[in-house]
């Protein structure tokens, strides 16, 4: 229901389909690593990127990626900006 929200991985972590998706909305997060770093993230299949390749969050410690996503009410078409420290 929220247009913007922050992750926080402190492991591994997979992306499940967000509910109450809304077709014409965007959609904002923010993906920090925690002080370790090297943590993954992977996304449910709702999820659609440029050329269909996921991308890579930053991996250092404190890293931040923003990921942006347009909603056709069931799936979410996301690019990202990354790395940033």
């Amino acid at each position: 229901a929220n247009p913007t929200a922050k992750v926080t991985l402190g492991g591994n972590r997979t992306m499940a389909a967000p509910s109450g998706l809304r077709a014409g909305m965007t959609y904002l997060l923010r993906v920090i690593q925690d002080a370790t770093g090297g943590r993954t993230l992977a996304y449910n299949a709702v999820f659609k990127w440029p050329a269909g390749v996921a991308p890579v969050v930053a991996a250092g410690a404190n890293d931040i990626s923003i990921l942006s996503f347009y909603s056709d009410g069931t799936n979410l078409y996301g690019v990202s900006a990354l790395d940033f420290s």
